[in-house]
């Protein structure tokens, strides 16, 4: 109990404390324009570079816009009445029609229940045997040199670059391995499957934010006394959240959008999330209930923006693989 409680709290205090900062945002834009106003009539600053500057910001706008243009379609087409993504009337639904009658049908009547189950047993595989595997090789192929170092790196190289190349072949033979071995509907057999598929590229971009941390934190806590599981422990895991939090996404996002595999190795009644959102384009004879299909997917996509949404400050760090200061 005092657990969630924890969890809980924590969530509400990100939650407000990103509620603060997005509301102090037209504050700051304000401010902004004041100073750039000021700067201008000083001769601080020239209006051809203010000129440049509003068109910039201009066409990053204009480019955001085309970019989150298909999410609000989507998500308008949710709340919409009727089965189609337009209106008689125009591209979007009239707004005092919407309601959550797709919402409803998703939750209480559609599969999606069972698919979610499905997807979080996947994803649970996938994470737990690719972070097992990845952390602690990303530490030996960062901190020890040993035979054979090299060519495992190469080798992680090759099969991150080269296997998507090689995707239709590896796919047909997956199929009748899995098949002729009676594992080609199991959930647990596909989970390892994605982690073995996660750990080549997710352990050189760990072992690389591992390259970062000065190997001094590890001696000076060795010369006070710690063995070398506590350094692991208590030195580089902490200072390697970041580069996890990068690499747990990662590994997440492997278990949840991965379509292909999915949908060729299993049968209906364990059909992920994302084969059975395609099974819902593809069930009706002559047209696709196209606002069931937005709530579905707005409520598959929500996890990922969720995930992402509280990981954002180590995710953008971990990606960044900024240098630290000793």
């Amino acid at each position: 109990m005092n657990a969630i409680i924890a969890v809980l709290g924590s969530v509400i205090s990100t939650v407000a404390l990103w509620t603060r900062k997005k509301a102090a945002r037209p504050l700051r834009v304000i401010h902004t324009v004041r100073l750039t106003v000021r700067r201008v009539r000083a001769g601080n600053r020239s209006v051809l570079d203010l000129a440049k500057t509003v068109l910039g910001t201009g066409s990053a706008l204009a480019v955001l816009a085309v970019l989150m243009f298909p999410l609000y379609w989507i998500f308008a087409a949710s709340l919409s009445s009727g089965t189609g993504l337009m209106s008689t009337d125009g591209l979007f639904a009239d707004p005092t029609t919407y309601n959550l009658d797709a919402y409803r049908w998703v939750l209480f009547e559609s599969p999606f229940v069972d698919a979610l189950r499905n997807s979080l047993v996947v994803v649970f595989v996938t994470v737990s045997v690719s972070m097992s595997v990845v952390i602690p090789g990303a530490y030996a192929l960062s901190r020890h040199e040993f035979r054979g170092r090299k060519k495992i790196l190469y080798g992680y190289v090759l099969f991150t670059q080269v296997g998507a190349g090689l995707s239709i072949a590896t796919l047909i033979a997956l199929y009748v391995l899995f098949n002729s071995v009676g594992l080609s509907n199991n959930l647990l057999v596909l989970g390892l499957f994605y982690a073995a598929g996660a750990v080549p590229f997710n352990t050189w971009l760990l072992k690389t934010f591992m390259d970062n941390i000065p190997v001094s934190y590890e001696e000076a806590a060795v010369i006070d006394g710690a063995g070398r599981w506590q350094v692991i422990r208590e030195v580089i895991l902490p200072l390697s959240k970041p580069g996890i939090a990068v690499v747990l996404v990662f590994t997440f996002l492997a278990g949840w959008n991965e379509f292909i595999v999915a949908r060729t190795l299993l049968r209906p009644e364990n059909y992920t999330l994302s084969v059975e959102l395609y099974a819902l384009a593809t069930a009706g004879q002559y047209d696709t209930p196209w606002t069931q299909f937005s709530a579905f997917a707005m409520l598959f996509a929500m996890p990922v923006a969720l995930i992402y949404f509280f990981a954002q400050s180590y995710v953008e760090s971990g990606l960044s693989f900024g240098g630290m200061e000793g």
